[in-house]
């Protein structure tokens, strides 16, 4: 059933309009061929496990008491609360499958922008830390020597966990018990692990901003083939407790928690660490409280590296306690932070000490922690389609897609290689063949991530097993050579940091109202309509850039030496006002609306001057309208509704544009110019 909610108000209007008018869900992706791939599993998972997700029963009781409805579509009061909260899963499944398919930047951002409106519903209060590592990362690190993509990478972790949980029974199993679930309905523990799995993967990262300015300090000495290390300037921090101390509130919480007080979030991950994993691998609380003090302030005992999970860990609590407060604040959300600051390089060399042949300790097992095991394992594998910044990153090889079958519990993975590349490979085997023969004095022949994968030792499984236990889940990997297929990514030449566009969707769903409109009430404004809505309107602006290539456009926010353009005409609207009605189209099939006017003709028993609001509402319950088409549409079938259209609905699709350029310029900085 999946989406009983919506499964409901199908029911209801059955018997009260006595016919079956909707609203359907739309069918769920499967690749028929390979039903564990990745994006089935992942997909599956959200559809078919996660039921119930947000749902409130106190409200539900409310609606039949008082024969009104408490959720939210396109405006408030027109459908159930929970038809609200499977729609808004509806979003993630289909953020998560587009995403999935392009691997895109602004792909990914509707994935973390239906995440957090779906657990905390306050995006507005986390887009900047959400949209700064993207930001910084994409203009910062291409002073790095090596650096590569974490915002795409999050997301691809994101789906890698998901698919894992739907695949592994044993798994499943673990986390269950782990968490005292093994009674709760299936639903209710696969709803605990979307949110908090969602919490670990898509933030693991975010502390990259901390790490990218001691990066560029050293690259400036690696330009020279200068090894890190004694004799290198690089950068420590001072004044760490500005980031990592407990507010009293906090504080208070924790100690009734845990019994003890904690000052610092490194003094409360230092207590969660040995608790779980101290016996296992001979270290105390005060030896994790030295080696986290340490982290950001004395990176040479650490091979002059700086740990990104550390500044992660620390940064996402601030967050999490300024959105919940600290009486929200829970055991699992402190396991979320010690999953990321093990994620990285603490676990591996000061705890497991994975490449010490004397010291080496035994991979974690999933039982131990299962967010950690689980981060650990999906960060390692997903190392396909990351954009490479850093300038020694740009000339490695690095797998640009990979095949997941997850079937029967197991992990095989296949990552392909461009086969324009092939020069590159071959004159690697010759090398390693070569040092084969005569290895003395000579360092071994390297070709990142190719050789790890495909070279004799196959470092890249290797590693992954002695980092976490892969017992219960056997992993295979293989790669082959093949032709990248771009066309997915769906890239043009218009261009700023796409953090923009949050601010643009704001801007283009604001385009009616007063251009001396504050930006507050812009967005609150938009704030009031459904997830669904809102999405839809990213959409819409996250497209504007393919229009704007039809018409030899782009935009920017920077000056830039071409005809700048502040207007459309007929000539325009004529080419991309079928392509958005298109999108519209598409994306409205995708989410399960089909075409229908009964929410028109249907006989209501209201006063005549609440009719044209109902029949609205009554529209969002069935989910249909006049304007949509249905079946596999060709482009061709699309372009020739388009043209049947009246003139006013033609309008639609264009007119909103010339109003979106003036507050464009006015409320984000960008301009749009024509080639």
């Amino acid at each position: 059933m999946a989406y009983t909610a919506m499964e409901k108000m199908r029911r209801e209007n059955r018997q009260r309009f006595g016919e079956d008018l909707g609203p359907m869900q739309p069918p769920l992706y499967c690749n028929r061929r390979q039903r564990n791939d990745l994006k089935s599993a992942a997909l599956r998972f959200l559809r078919g496990r996660c039921e119930g997700l947000r749902f409130d029963a106190d409200k539900e009781r409310q609606e039949a008491e008082e024969k009104i409805w408490l959720g939210k579509s396109l405006k408030a009061g027109q459908i159930p609360y929970n038809m609200e909260m499977d729609i808004n899963r509806l979003c993630l499944e289909k953020a998560l499958e587009a995403f999935i398919d392009s691997g895109v930047a602004e792909d990914a951002y509707a994935v973390y922008y239906c995440w957090l409106e779906i657990f905390f519903g306050q995006y507005g209060k986390s887009k900047k830390m959400v949209e700064l590592l993207s930001e910084y990362e994409a203009n910062g690190s291409a002073l790095l020597m090596k650096h590569r993509d974490h915002y795409s990478h999050s997301v691809y972790v994101f789906a890698l966990g998901l698919a894992v949980y739907e695949t592994n029974e044993t798994y499943r199993r673990i986390f269950r018990d782990f968490y005292g679930l093994a009674s709760v309905p299936e639903n209710e523990a696969a709803n605990l692990f979307l949110e908090y799995w969602g919490l670990t993967s898509l933030f693991h990262d975010i502390g990259y901003p901390f790490e990218i300015p001691f990066e560029q300090v050293l690259s400036y000495f690696e330009v020279n083939n200068r090894k890190r290390g004694e004799g290198c300037l690089y950068l420590a921090y001072r004044s760490v407790e500005a980031l990592t101390v407990l507010e009293e509130g906090a504080c208070r919480r924790f100690e009734a928690l845990y019994g003890k007080c904690f000052r610092t979030t490194s003094e409360l991950l230092a207590f969660a660490l040995e608790e779980k994993l101290g016996a296992a691998y001979g270290f105390s609380e005060a030896d994790m409280l030295d080696v986290l003090n340490a982290k950001p302030t004395e990176p040479e005992r650490f091979g002059y590296y700086m740990d990104h999970a550390f500044f992660s860990a620390a940064r996402l609590y601030a967050e999490l306690y300024e959105i919940l407060g600290p009486d929200r604040l829970n055991e699992k959300h402190v396991d979320v932070l010690t999953a990321i600051v093990l994620h990285n390089s603490l676990f591996k060399f000061s705890i497991a000490f994975y490449k010490d042949p004397e010291n080496c300790r035994a991979p974690l097992k999933a039982e131990l922690h299962p967010l950690a095991w689980l981060l650990m394992l999906c960060d390692e594998l997903q190392c396909w389609d990351r954009t490479a910044y850093g300038r020694n990153s740009r000339t490695e090889i690095h797998p640009m897609s990979a095949d997941f079958d997850f079937s029967g519990g197991a992990i095989a993975a296949v990552y392909d290689y461009d086969e324009a590349e092939s020069e590159k490979i071959e004159a690697f085997h010759l090398a390693y063949a070569q040092w084969q023969r005569d290895p003395a004095g000579q360092e071994e022949p390297r070709l990142k991530a190719y050789s790890d994968m495909a070279g004799e030792k196959r470092r890249f499984t290797a590693d992954i097993e002695k980092i976490v236990d892969t017992s219960f889940i056997p992993l295979t990997v293989g790669w082959k050579l093949c032709r990248p297929d771009r066309k997915s990514k769906r890239t043009y030449l218009s261009g700023s940091s796409f953090l923009h566009l949050y601010d643009f969707a704001v801007a283009l769903h604001a385009r009616n109202m007063p251009p001396d409109t504050a930006p507050e009430a812009m967005e609150a404004t938009f704030n009031e309509r459904s997830l669904e809505y809102r999405l839809a309107t990213l959409l819409r602006a996250r497209n504007f850039a393919r229009y704007l290539d039809a018409v030899h456009c782009f935009y920017t926010d920077r000056p830039v030496g071409y005809e700048l353009v502040t207007r459309f005409g007929p000539k325009e609207a004529a080419i991309f006002a079928p392509m958005e009605h298109e999108r519209w189209v598409r994306e409205h099939q995708a989410m399960g609306w089909r075409y229908g006017t009964a929410y028109e003709t249907l006989p209501l028993s209201v006063p005549k001057e609440q009719e044209k609001e109902e029949r609205t509402a009554l529209r969002e319950r069935l989910r249909c309208h006049k304007l949509m088409m249905d079946g596999r549409l060709t482009h061709d079938e699309i372009r020739a509704h388009y043209r049947r259209l009246s003139k006013a609905d033609q309008d639609k699709d264009w007119k909103p544009f010339n109003t979106l350029l003036a507050l464009l310029k006015k409320f984000d900085g960008l301009r749009i110019y024509r080639l």
